[in-house]
This record gives C-alpha cells, sequence and structure tokens, in this order.
C-alpha cells in the first residue's frame, strides 16, 4: 500500500512538472512570420481569400458564408459584393446575383470582374443586348488584356446578332473561372 501511494506521489510530480515549459522546449515557430501573400486578419485568415477557395473548389454554399463573412470585415465594398454575385451566380441564384452584381459596379465602377460577371448573368438570363454592353465595359477598363472577356463579348454579340445561335448551340454553358485577385471570369464550354 505505501509503495502504491508513493507511486501516485511520483506521478503527480512528474505531471505537475510536465505543465511547467521548459526553457530548453521553444515553439516551433517562434521567431517565425507569415508569408507576405497572406492576408492575415488579427484573428485568422481573411474570409475574402477562403471564400476564394472555396469557390475554386466548388463549394458555393460555403464560400457564400465566408464572402458575408468578409463583407461583416469589410463592409460592402465592390470586391465583397462581386463576390457575394459570383457565388449566387455558382448556386443559380440569378436575380440575387445580378443584384449584388448590380450594386458592386456601382460601388466600384472601375472592378472588372464585377463588370465581367454582371455579364455573364445576363447572358444566363438570355439578356443579350445589355450583356453585350456590359461585356463592353469589361473589356474597356481591362484594356482588351483579357481573352475570356473578349470571347464573352463575341459570344454576347453573336447571340444578339442572330437569334437562331443559341437555339443551334444549346448545350453550351458558361462557367466562371477564378483569376488572380479573386477575379472570375466566363468560360464558354462547348
Amino acid at each position: 500500500m505505501r509503495w502504491g501511494k508513493t507511486l501516485l506521489a511520483i506521478m503527480t510530480v512528474l505531471g505537475l512538472a510536465a505543465c511547467e515549459p521548459s526553457p530548453r522546449l521553444a515553439p516551433l515557430n517562434e521567431g517565425l512570420d507569415a508569408p507576405e501573400d497572406l492576408s492575415v486578419l488579427s484573428d485568422g485568415v481573411d474570409p475574402l481569400i477562403v471564400g476564394h477557395r472555396l469557390m475554386e473548389a466548388g463549394e458555393y454554399d460555403l464560400a457564400l458564408r465566408s464572402y458575408l463573412r468578409a463583407a461583416g470585415d469589410r463592409g460592402m465594398t465592390g470586391e465583397t459584393l462581386s463576390s457575394l454575385g459570383s457565388a449566387n451566380l455558382q448556386l443559380g441564384r440569378l436575380g440575387q446575383a445580378e443584384e449584388l452584381l448590380r450594386r458592386a459596379v456601382e460601388v466600384d465602377p472601375d472592378f472588372v470582374p464585377a463588370w465581367n460577371n454582371l455579364g455573364v448573368v445576363l447572358m444566363e438570363q438570355g439578356e443579350y443586348g445589355e450583356a453585350r454592353q456590359v461585356f463592353r465595359q469589361a473589356y474597356a477598363l481591362d484594356s482588351g488584356e483579357s481573352d475570356s472577356i473578349r470571347e464573352n463579348l463575341r459570344l454576347a454579340i453573336a447571340r444578339m446578332e442572330n437569334p437562331g445561335y443559341s437555339q443551334d448551340h444549346t448545350n453550351q454553358s458558361f462557367d466562371l473561372e477564378r483569376r488572380g485577385g479573386g477575379r472570375y471570369l466566363l468560360l464558354y464550354a462547348p
């Protein structure tokens, strides 16, 4: 019995000693800074970046939630509104997507992804004339650097000038593709 009490006392002392930080055991990340390409807020990773990565992974519901957190942190900027609109577009909520993207271009008239994604929504709704104007605006703001926006504009013009074009090509679909800086561009998939 005495031997058991002694063993219990030793284990208790060792357990308490393990709770004390040892000067020889430094944390593994001590002295290391976060990589420069990560946007870190005071309480964690930027929810806008998380949302972009979730969009890439096809997790549109989760991306929408992350974008809502970003809107709470940053406010309703052109980028957050555009991101919210893009997530709603991927979820098939065209009315909500259109409303958010229109607000995005009002808040930030020079934000190319918002213009492009608004054009995508309009194309999905069959509004080829307005989509053409929106893609033209996106293309001008982008200084013609994006082949994807040029292709979107070309497709909108073709659909507007030839109504039979859309009937002959009903198996074609549109997708958004993320480019750097949280930009999503429409891809034409035959």
